[in-house]
């Protein structure tokens, strides 16, 4: 069986297993007419300034300043026997300074700025129906947001003012009452870019199983396979088979969240390299009071040295979480990446302080990828309101080159 005849076959077990009930009363049931006027229509908008300085001696301009606005309008239908409807559209414009290049079809003179990846203009960021027969089993059909786990494999690049968005289908089950399962079939990546470059755009045969199982309380564990199919990126095609596990343990009046997660990637598809890679994730956070929090981490992920585009790789995720606000490890070296991180977490009346320091080095061979402190500072004001200070300092040593981003977001919502 064929990947694509397998997506057919478990899309229509799919729609078989969310077949509708049987209406004892449709008098009872609301109209299509209640369910549109008993919908929720809502809004809401976000500014951020973002300010880039990169030694990068290519660039012809140094330093890059971004004003950005973004207007988002959603509405949601009400149910009608058991179906509901959402749509969301983003508007996003430069306002007074846009010496930036955005990676969306600058004209050339722009092109000489750091990169500051947030695409102007419309977007239709979401568009699909939702099938909920049980609190069980939901189904959604269309264009949507995906999200898996910690966003470290499949995420919706939330940080940037346009975010990645997904063209297929979903379903998510509840079994047994420990264990819900996930499996995405995605035909097109909407990506960060925007609609006016093909960046924006990928299109793709992709499938996403993910399953979580509650051991208990405190513990679970979660395996998961991701193939990725990229008809545009022949280097994204990659499966990956891994298993993440998470759980809590109390020290004294303290909490101890830990974490561990391994996984193995290889070429699929039209990838143009054969590779075998490995990814591992270590991470504890002792929680010691309700203000106070520190968080060690290691994360690895695997590379050849001497065999280019060999090194693990994960295009699908919400890559500005992960090594670094600066975000200069967008794509892994060929020798891999090793990060060790401290994060410290604090919480003083309204504000929210986070403190993060990395220290970087391949993970093939003895390369040191540099060092980077970031910082944070965020509040919010009432129900609607948000105000989020973050800065980023990277310092090169054999990867890259020095580089410093300051941000300044405000956000509301109605």
């Amino acid at each position: 069986m064929t990947i694509k005849t397998g997506a057919a076959a478990l899309t229509l077990a799919a729609m078989t297993l969310v077949a509708p009930p049987v209406v004892a009363q449709e008098d009872q049931q609301p109209t299509i007419a209640e369910a549109i006027s008993g919908g929720k229509a809502s809004i809401a908008f976000r500014y951020r300034l973002e300010n880039v300085n990169d030694d990068n001696p290519s660039l012809v301009e140094d330093t890059a300043n971004a004003s950005t606005l973004r207007l988002r309008m959603n509405y949601r239908s009400g149910s009608y026997r058991n179906w509901t409807a959402f749509g969301e559209f983003d508007y996003v414009a430069e306002v007074l300074l846009r010496d930036f290049n955005s990676l969306s079809g600058s004209s050339p003179p722009r092109n000489d700025y750091p990169v500051v990846a947030d695409a102007k203009g419309p977007d239709l960021n979401q568009l699909y129906v939702d099938y909920d027969p049980s609190e069980n089993t939901k189904l959604r059909i269309g264009r949507q947001r995906i999200t898996l786990d910690n966003l470290r494999f499949i995420g919706n690049v939330g940080w940037r003012q346009n975010p990645q968005t997904y063209d297929g289908l979903s379903l998510n089950m509840k079994a047994g009452g420990n264990t819900e399962f996930k499996y995405a079939y995605i035909t097109t990546v909407r990506r960060i870019f925007g609609n006016d470059v093909p960046a924006g755009r990928h299109d793709a045969d992709i499938h996403l199983l993910n399953a979580t199982v509650n051991l208990s309380d405190e513990w679970n564990v979660t395996p998961y396979y991701y193939y990725i199919d990229n008809e545009d990126v022949a280097a994204f095609s990659t499966g990956t088979f891994g298993v993440r596990a998470t759980g809590n343990v109390a020290v004294g009046e303290s909490k101890l969240a830990l974490a561990g997660e391994f996984a193995n990637q290889t070429d699929v598809a039209n990838n143009p390299v054969s590779y075998d890679a490995s990814y591992f994730h270590a991470s504890a956070t002792l929680t010691m009071t309700n203000a106070l929090s520190l968080g060690l981490d290691w994360e690895s992920l695997g590379g050849d040295q001497n065999v280019g585009g060999s090194a693990f790789r994960t295009p699908m995720a919400t890559l500005h979480a992960f090594n670094g606000w600066a975000d200069k490890f967008l794509a892994t070296p060929d020798a891999g990446l090793n990060d060790l991180f401290l994060t410290v977490k604090y919480k003083a009346g309204a504000w929210n302080l986070t403190g993060v320091y990395h220290d970087f080095s391949a993970e093939d061979g003895s390369g040191d990828w540099g060092t980077e402190f970031d910082l944070s500072a965020g509040r919010s004001f009432g129900d609607r309101y948000g105000l989020l200070f973050k800065a980023a300092f990277y310092d090169a040593d054999q990867f890259a080159f020095d580089t410093r981003k300051f941000w300044v977001m405000l956000t509301g919502s109605y």
